[in-house]
Parts: structure tokens; C-alpha cells; sequence
């Protein structure tokens, strides 16, 4: 039986949570109302629409389905307009990215999965699902992307999205395959944050 209409909820729930963290940079950096909304709606639609194309999905969703566009214009809007309450979030941006993160590693494995890829291909496709939207925001917000800045991030992405599709690949309920996998990438990400965890570095790099 097709997950669909469960996918394409989870999947704009994590585009409204991503598209909300894309905005909020956008408040920061001070953009206008187009920046904010173009920062709001790469967050939030990149990794998919990256991770449709890859996987021959075509027209990607983001263009075939009105929600997917209406969906981070509304959160970029609602950052644009209560940026004074929202601004006192900023130190939450990252945990809005965490969730969306979450989500968006696991709606991207299983849609892979059920257009045909097998378990390691549809985790690499979650993994790109999860990073692709902040990769996009941070290179057009002037940022190294947080992904190459030594934080645990895709790591926690493809952790999940590969308890997601062996779950998926065994049949298992869509509930457990999100919930699983989910909270794996989201648990992981949000201590790492606390902990300040970091991925391995070259010797010496901190000096150069």
C-alpha cells in the first residue's frame, strides 16, 4: 500500500519547519521581503527538488503541486511580518533546521524507495534531502554551509535515512519507519548541538 498521502504530509510539515529556519536567516542578515522569501522557499524545497530529479520524479513536486509552493511563501511571510517576536528565535534556528533535517531525511528515503531505489541509493537520496535546502540557503545567505563546518549534520541525516530504509524495506508501518528514523537524525543532531560535537578534522586545519 502507498505512503503517499503520509509522505506528502510529513514532507510539508519539514518544508514549513526548514522554510522557517531559511527565513529567519533571512531576518538576520536584514534581506528585504524577496530575499526573505527566496531564503524561505530554497530552505525548504532544495533537497526535494534535488532528490526528484535525481531520481527521475518529474516533474518534481514542488512545481506539480501547489502546496509545496504555497507552503514556504506562508512561513516566509510569517517570519517577514512577526520578525520582531521571531528575532528573539534566533538562537532556535538551529533547532527549527534540526526538525526539518529529521523530516526531511526520512520523506526522502522512502519516496526513493518507492520510485525504485534500493536501501543505500534511497539513505544517500534521504541524507541529500535533509542538506541540500540548508546548503542552498547558507551559500546564498554568504555562509559556509554548516554541512563543511565540521558540525555532526549530515551524519545524523544519513543515520536516520538508513534506519528508515531498512525499516521501509522490511514492510514496516509508515508511522515506525518516521518515527524511527526521525528521532535517530533529530536526538543525534540536537545533542550535538548541546555538546558541541564535531566531525573529525584534518590535523592542523584550525591554523591554516
Amino acid at each position: 500500500m502507498s505512503s503517499m498521502p503520509l509522505l506528502v504530509t510529513f514532507d510539508l510539515i519539514g518544508i514549513f519547519v526548514f522554510a522557517i529556519s531559511g527565513a529567519l536567516v533571512a531576518v538576520r542578515k536584514q534581506l528585504d521581503l524577496f530575499g526573505v522569501l527566496v531564503l524561505a522557499g530554497t530552505t525548504g524545497l532544495g533537497g526535494g527538488f534535488l532528490r526528484d530529479v535525481l531520481i527521475d520524479a518529474t516533474p518534481p513536486a514542488a512545481l506539480a503541486d501547489w502546496r509545496y509552493l504555497t507552503v514556504p511563501v506562508a512561513a516566509g511571510l510569517i517570519t517577514f511580518v512577526q520578525h520582531p517576536a521571531l528575532g528573539r528565535m534566533e538562537p532556535y534556528v538551529n533547532v527549527f533546521d534540526a526538525f526539518g533535517l529529521s523530516l526531511f531525511c526520512v520523506t526522502g528515503t522512502i519516496k526513493a524507495m518507492e520510485h525504485g531505489l534500493g536501501p543505500a541509493p534511497a539513505a544517500l537520496m534521504g541524507m541529500v534531502t535533509g542538506i541540500g535546502g540548508g546548503m542552498a540557503r547558507d551559500v546564498l545567505a554568504g555562509r559556509v554551509p554548516v554541512v563543511f563546518r565540521g558540525e555532526l549534520y549530515a551524519t545524523p541525516a544519513l543515520a536516520g535515512a538508513a534506519v528508515a530504509a531498512v525499516l521501509h524495506q522490511y514492510d514496516q508501518p509508515i508511522w515506525l519507519v518516521a518515527s524511527t528514523g526521525g528521532l535517530l537524525c533529530l536526538v543525534w543532531r540536537l545533542v550535538a548541538l548541546r555538546r558541541n560535537w564535531q566531525a573529525p578534522m584534518p590535523r592542523g586545519s584550525a591554523s591554516v
